[in-house]
Order: structure tokens, then sequence, then C-alpha cells
């Protein structure tokens, strides 16, 4: 069974305020606040939603890897708030919100300095989820107009 380190604080400041998802090398930046983290096909996974109209979906499709920063407490509420709402397409958040950012360890991307949990990944799986059977539960969470989410199944290949 995978297990994580600090996966209760992790996973409690995970869905409460998201975390920070980041790929390129020159960073993108966009938050997530739901998602999986678990063990599929023998390997430690994050399984991480990215809807079609995100800058950074782009970019994970031609890297295949990202990292997850997860913040502790409200450290980062403002700033994640920020990147959930603004385009890479249309600014620089990393600089635009002075955040200060470290080479990853092993995918060519980087991490936000200050985060509680850190998690590097390289993508194993893409399941477009506009192509599927949607059911009237899921249509109506998405509204009118929807802009429905890919889950990138991605192995966890360094962990801190």
């Amino acid at each position: 069974m995978a297990e994580f380190k600090n996966a209760e604080e992790m996973l409690k400041n995970y869905t409460t305020h998201g975390c920070f998802v980041v790929a390129g090398e020159r960073p993108n930046v966009m938050t997530a606040s739901w998602g999986f983290f678990g063990e599929m096909w023998g390997k430690k996974v994050a399984v991480v939603p990215v809807r079609d109209s995100r800058f950074t979906k782009g970019i994970i499709d031609e890297k295949q890897e990202f990292t997850l920063c997860v913040p502790f407490g409200d450290k980062y509420k403002k700033e994640l708030l920020y990147c959930g709402t603004k385009s890479g397409r249309d600014c620089d958040k990393v600089k635009d919100l002075s955040l200060k950012i470290t080479p990853a360890k092993k995918v060519n991307t980087y991490v936000i300095d200050g985060c509680g949990a850190y998690y590097e990944c390289k993508v194993l799986q893409v399941m477009d989820f506009s192509g599927q059977e949607i059911s009237p539960f899921v249509k109506k969470a998405y509204g009118e107009k929807p802009d429905y989410h890919n889950f990138y199944f991605a192995e966890i290949v360094e962990e801190y």
C-alpha cells in the first residue's frame, strides 16, 4: 500500500485550500483543490484534474511532468486564489506574486518554496472526461457551458 508523508495534514490542506500545480521550464502555476492520491499499477500515484481551457494543460501535455506543492495552514491563501483565477496566457504568476521557486529534484520544472508537502509527478495516463458518457449529476455540476476536466494519472517520482 502506498504511504504518503504527512498524509492527514496534506489531505486536509489540499481539500480545504488547494495546492499549486507547477509545469514548464518557465513555470506556469495553477491551483487545484481536488483529486486523488493512492496506488495504481504498482506505483504511487496522484490523479489531478485539469480543465481543457487551462493554459497549464498544454504545458503538461507537452512536458508530461509537473509538481504539486501543498501549502499548510493559511499560508499562500491569497496566492492560491490568484493562481486559480488568472491565466498564464495573460500573466506571469510567479513574478506577479513574487513567489520564490526552486528547481524540482527529479522533474524539469519547479516547486514553490515554503509549502508543507511536495510531489514531483510524471504523467502515466490521461483520461479525457469530455468524451465519456456523463451522468446527470456531473452534467449539473458543470452547468450550462461545461468546461470538462482531463484526469492526469501521474506517478509520484519524488515526495518531500
